[in-house]
C-alpha cells in the first residue's frame, strides 16, 4: 500500500470534511499510531475495519455551527429529535441530545476526550450537548457502529467522542455574530477568549485555557408566519385548548358556554368552537417561542506535563452553565374546583355587565379559565457541568497505557419566572366574587391576581458520576500479516442522581406538571472488564475480536462481545465488516426519576366521557372533549435492561488516485426497548390501554393516563452509509475538493409492546416523530493561497404526514433542503476572517400537522425557523 493511498484511504474512513485539509499536505510525512474511537488498540487511523467519521473544527466557523448540536445536526446518520426547541411546553431543561440511527440519545454514547460526561439529569437519558466546549475542539469523531464491548451499555447506536486540543501555545480572541434577515428575534452572538503556553515537545509541559461565552435570543412563533397560529382551516389544522379567555363555564343544570361566543369570542388568539357547542376555543400557539432564550458558558482548562519521554499526565477541568428560558401561553386553569357562584357581579347577566346566557338562572358554574393578564408562563431552566479528569498515558514495559480518574456532576435546576399563579388563589378569587374571568379585572382583582404569581425554584436535580479507568495494549508477536494487537482494561463507576421538589411552591400550580411530584434518588455502582485482539492473518486481512462484561449493582450483569474484519485484496479496495451484541441497563433516570403530571401536547377526547366527541349525561365537555388531558409520566423501578445486536459490511473504492468512495451496511435490532408509550398511541386504541386512564372515585373526571417509562417491544432498522471525497489537483486557481455524506434507511418498525405488531415509521410520521429515508450532507471547497470558500448543502427526503383526522387533509410533507455559502480570509498577519450565510435562498421549513410538539406548522426538531441568516467570525492570534 503506498503512503499516498494510506492518505486517501484515512481520509475516507474518517470521512474528513474535505475544507478542513490543508492544500499542501505532505503526504510524505510518518504516519502516527494513533487510538482510534471504538477500538482501545493504537495503530495507523486507515487500518480500522469501523466507519468512521470526523469533522475538524475549523469546518464548524466556515458552515457557521454555532453549538454541538448544530454540527451533529450536519452528519446525516443524526435523527435529531430533541433540542432546546423541546423545552418549550415539555420540561426538558433546555437540553439537546444526540440521535444516531432514530435510536433516541439515549443509545447514543457521548464523550468528552475519550472519557463520559454525568448525563444531564433530567430525563436523565444522555449528556446535554450545550455543555461541550465547542471553542476547545479539534474534531469530532462518530463511531457509526456499536461498540458496547469496549465503552458500555449506552453505545448501541454509536459513539460520539468530541475531543480537544491537546495543546494550545499563544492566545487568541474570536467573535462571532448571527443575524436573521427576517426581523422577530433569533440572533446570536458569540465571544471566546483562549491561551496556552509551554510546549510537550520542548518544555515537557503545557497548559491552556479556553473560555466560551454563545448567547441566542428568543425566536417567538408570531414572529414567522408558518408558525403564527395553531388554526389553519385550508390545512384542517385546529389544534386549539378549551380553556380560553374569557373562559368557558359549565354549570350545574347542565349547561355549557361563554357569554362571549355570541359576539365571536375574543379573536384572533380566542376563537368560536365549531364543533357545535356555544363556547370557545384559544390558540395557545401564538403565545410559544420557536426558539427559546439560550445561554451558554464554557469554561475549560488543561494541564499536561511529561514526566519523560514515555510518560504523561493531564489534569483536566470543565465547568459549563446553560440556561434557557421557554415561554409558552398562560396558565390553563380547568378542572381544579374554579366554580363561580350566582352572587358573583361577573357572573353571565349580572351586575357587571357580562352577557347572559340562555338557561341560566344562578347555578354554580365550573369555570375553565386562562388568565390572560398574569402573562405568559415562564420556565427559568439552569444546567451545570463540572468534570475534573486526572489522567495518565504512555508506554511502560512495552505496553501503551491509559489511565484517569473522572469526576463529574451534572446538575439542573427549573423555576418559575412568570405567568404560574397560585391555583387556590385562583379558586378563592372567583368564588368570593373579586376576579372576573369573562372580561377586564377591576384594579382590586389586578392587584390580586399580580400577588397570587407564583415564583421561585420549584426543582433541581443532580447526577454525579466518579469512574476509574485502565487500559493498556502492546503488539504480542508477528503474524504473516504484522503484529497481533492486544489491549486489555477495567473500570468502577459509581453514579448517583437526586431529584428534589420544592413541594411548597410546586403543588400550588397545577400547570407545572410537578404538583404531586415526590423527592427520588439512586445510586448504583458499575465494574467493567473489557478486552480486545486484532490479528493481521495474513498481509491483507485483519480480524478483530473485543468483549466486555459488565457488572451493574442495580439490574444484573451482561457480556457482550464484538467480532470485526477487514481485508484489503487490492491495493484500491478496502472491505470490512463487524458484528456485535448490546446490552443498556435503564438509567437512575427511568427508574427514580419523580412522576409528572402535565397537559398532553395534543388535545383528545376522553374515550368514556366523550366518545366521538359527544359528551355522555353529566360530563363537563370542558374537560371531557377536544381538551389536553392529564399525562402521567417518569420513573418506572420495574423497568428491565435492552439488548442487541448490530451487523455491518462496507467497501471504500478508489478508482483513482483522487476519488474515494464508500459504502456501509448496517442492521440494528434491539428488544425490550426502555421507553414510554406515545400519547398518541393510547388515545387511539383505547380498547387495548383502557388500563393506563384513571379515573376519580365518581367516574367523573380523568385523573391522568399513566405514560410512565418501561419495556416496550422490538425496534428494527437498517441502511446504508455512503460517502464520496473527490479531491482535484492543487492548479493554478487553486485546489477544489467535493465531500458528501449520505445515509439511507432501508426499514425501521418497532413494537409498542413485546410480541405485538410491528409499526412502519420509515417515511412517516408514526406516533410522535417520522424518520427520514435519505439524508445528505454535501460541502463544495476551495482553497487558493489565504483565501477560501465553501458551499454546503443539507438535504432531508419528505415523509407522510401525521395522520389527519378528516381524509381530505392528508398530507405529504416536502423535502428540506438548505444551502450554506462562506468565504474566509487570512492574509492580514494574526487575523482570519469569515464571513457567510445561512439557509442562502430563505427556505422555510414545509408544513407539517404534527402536534406533538407545542410550536405548530412545522417540526422544530428536524428544520430550522429562523430564515437566512447572516454571519460574521472574527479570530486575532497573538
Amino acid at each position: 500500500m503506498t503512503k499516498r493511498f494510506i492518505t486517501h484511504i484515512a481520509t475516507a474512513l474518517l470521512a474528513a470534511n474535505a475544507a478542513a485539509q490543508t492544500p499542501d499536505q505532505d503526504t510524505t510525512e510518518p504516519i502516527q499510531r494513533v487510538e482510534i474511537t471504538g477500538s482501545l488498540i493504537r495503530r495507523i487511523a486507515s487500518e480500522t475495519s469501523l466507519p468512521l467519521t470526523s469533522i475538524r473544527a475549523e469546518d464548524f466557523a466556515r458552515q457557521g455551527l454555532t453549538t454541538a448540536q448544530q454540527v451533529l445536526n450536519s452528519i446525516p446518520m443524526n435523527q435529531t429529535s430533541v433540542s432546546s426547541a423541546q423545552s418549550v411546553g415539555l420540561g426538558t431543561g433546555g437540553q439537546s441530545q444526540a440521535d444516531l440511527r432514530g435510536l433516541g440519545g439515549q443509545r447514543t454514547l457521548v464523550l468528552l476526550n475519550g472519557r463520559r460526561i454525568a448525563a444531564h439529569p433530567i430525563l436523565g437519558d444522555s449528556v446535554d450537548l450545550n455543555v461541550i466546549p465547542l471553542s476547545a475542539l479539534d474534531r469530532v469523531e462518530i463511531l457509526r457502529d456499536g461498540a458496547s464491548a469496549v465503552y458500555g451499555s449506552d453505545a448501541i447506536g454509536g459513539v460520539i467522542n468530541f475531543i480537544t486540543k491537546r495543546q494550545v501555545k499563544g492566545g487568541e480572541v474570536t467573535v462571532e455574530a448571527y443575524q436573521p434577515q427576517e426581523q422577530g428575534g433569533g440572533s446570536e452572538r458569540r465571544l471566546n477568549l483562549s491561551g496556552g503556553f509551554g510546549d510537550l515537545a520542548t518544555d515537557r509541559f503545557n497548559v491552556f485555557g479556553v473560555i466560551d461565552v454563545h448567547r441566542q435570543l428568543e425566536l417567538p412563533a408570531i414572529a414567522r408566519p408558518f408558525s403564527a397560529t395553531g388554526v389553519i382551516p385550508s390545512r384542517g389544522v385546529s389544534q386549539t385548548s378549551g380553556t380560553p379567555f374569557p373562559a368557558n363555564f359549565f354549570s350545574d343544570n347542565g349547561i355549557s358556554g361563554n357569554p362571549a361566543f355570541a359576539g365571536g369570542c375574543l379573536p384572533p388568539a380566542s376563537v368560536p368552537n365549531t364543533s357545535g357547542s356555544p363556547t370557545c376555543r384559544y390558540d395557545y400557539t401564538r403565545e410559544v417561542d420557536d426558539i427559546p432564550y439560550t445561554k451558554q458558558e464554557s469554561y475549560m482548562g488543561r494541564a499536561s506535563y511529561k514526566l519523560s519521554q514515555d510518560h504523561t499526565l493531564a489534569l483536566e477541568l470543565l465547568h459549563a452553565r446553560s440556561t434557557n428560558t421557554a415561554r409558552v401561553a398562560p396558565p390553563p386553569l380547568a378542572g381544579i374546583g374554579l366554580i363561580m357562584h350566582g352572587d358573583s357581579p361577573y357572573y353571565p347577566g349580572g351586575s357587571a355587565g357580562v352577557p347572559a346566557v340562555a338557561g341560566l338562572s344562578g347555578e354554580d358554574l365550573d369555570v375553565s379559565w386562562r388568565p390572560l393578564v398574569t402573562g405568559r408562563r415562564a420556565d427559568y431552566s439552569t444546567s451545570t457541568a463540572d468534570r475534573l479528569v486526572l489522567s495518565a498515558e504512555g508506554t511502560l514495559a512495552g505496553w501503551d497505557y491509559s489511565a484517569g480518574l473522572n469526576h463529574s456532576i451534572s446538575q439542573a435546576a427549573s423555576a418559575f419566572a412568570g405567568g404560574y399563579v397560585i391555583d387556590q388563589r385562583m379558586i378563592d378569587g372567583v368564588g368570593s366574587g373579586l376576579l372576573n374571568p369573562f372580561g377586564e379585572q377591576s384594579a382590586a382583582g389586578l392587584a390580586y391576581l399580580q400577588d397570587s404569581l407564583l415564583i421561585g425554584e420549584y426543582l433541581r436535580a443532580r447526577m454525579r458520576a466518579t469512574a476509574l479507568d485502565v487500559r493498556a495494549g502492546r503488539d504480542l508477536y508477528q503474524l504473516s500479516g504484522g503484529a497481533l494487537g492486544f489491549a486489555l482494561g477495567a473500570e468502577a463507576r459509581k453514579e448517583r442522581a437526586l431529584y428534589s421538589i420544592n413541594r411548597a411552591l410546586a403543588s400550588q400550580a397545577s400547570s407545572s406538571g410537578y404538583a404531586d411530584a415526590q423527592d427520588q434518588s439512586g445510586d448504583r455502582r458499575i465494574y467493567a472488564l473489557f478486552a480486545e485482539l486484532n490479528a493481521p492473518v495474513i498481509k491483507n486481512l485483519e480480524l478483530n475480536a473485543a468483549a466486555r462484561f459488565d457488572h451493574y449493582s442495580d439490574v444484573g450483569r451482561s457480556f457482550t462481545p464484538k467480532l470485526s474484519l477487514r481485508y484489503q485484496p487490492v491495493t484500491a479496495l478496502l472491505l470490512r465488516a463487524s458484528w456485535n451484541r448490546g446490552f443498556r441497563a435503564p438509567t437512575l433516570f427511568d427508574l427514580h426519576g419523580p412522576q409528572t403530571v402535565t397537559n398532553s401536547s395534543d388535545p383528545w377526547n376522553d374515550p368514556v366521557l366523550c366518545p366521538g366527541g359527544v359528551p355522555v349525561a353529566g360530563a363537563n365537555p370542558n374537560l371531557a372533549c377536544d381538551q389536553q388531558q392529564n399525562i402521567r409520566q417518569g420513573g418506572n423501578p420495574n423497568v428491565r435492561p435492552e439488548r442487541s445486536k448490530t451487523y455491518s459490511a462496507g467497501v471504500v473504492f478508489e478508482p483513482v488516485r483522487d476519488l474515494t468512495l464508500s459504502l456501509d451496511y448496517w442492521n440494528i435490532r434491539l428488544r425490550d426497548q426502555i421507553s414510554a408509550l406515545a400519547e398518541q398511541t393510547v388515545f387511539n386504541d383505547y380498547a387495548k390501554y383502557q388500563g393506563l386512564f384513571h379515573y376519580n372515585a365518581a367516574g367523573t373526571r380523568l385523573d391522568d393516563v399513566s405514560l410512565i417509562t418501561d419495556n416496550l417491544g422490538e425496534v428494527k432498522t437498517s441502511g446504508v452509509d455512503t460517502s464520496l471525497l473527490w479531491r482535484l489537483p492543487k492548479g493554478r486557481y487553486g485546489t477544489l475538493a467535493l465531500q458528501i455524506d449520505g445515509t439511507w434507511v432501508r426499514n425501521y418498525d418497532y413494537q409498542n409492546e413485546r410480541g405485538g405488531a410491528f409499526t412502519e415509521n420509515l417515511g412517516r410520521y408514526a406516533d410522535a416523530s417520522p424518520v427520514f429515508r435519505w439524508r445528505h450532507n454535501a460541502t463544495l471547497s476551495w482553497q487558493q493561497g489565504p483565501w477560501g470558500a465553501s458551499l454546503t448543502n443539507r438535504y432531508m427526503s419528505g415523509y407522510t404526514d401525521q395522520n389527519a383526522v378528516d381524509p381530505e387533509f392528508l398530507n405529504q410533507v416536502k423535502s428540506y433542503s438548505t444551502w450554506a455559502l462562506s468565504g474566509n480570509y487570512s492574509g492580514i498577519a494574526h487575523v482570519d476572517l469569515t464571513l457567510g450565510v445561512r439557509n442562502l435562498f430563505d427556505e422555510d421549513p414545509p408544513f407539517t400537522n404534527q402536534s406533538t410538539t407545542f410550536q405548530q406548522g412545522y417540526d422544530p426538531r428536524y428544520t430550522d425557523p429562523l430564515g437566512r441568516t447572516w454571519y460574521a467570525r472574527l479570530t486575532y492570534k497573538f
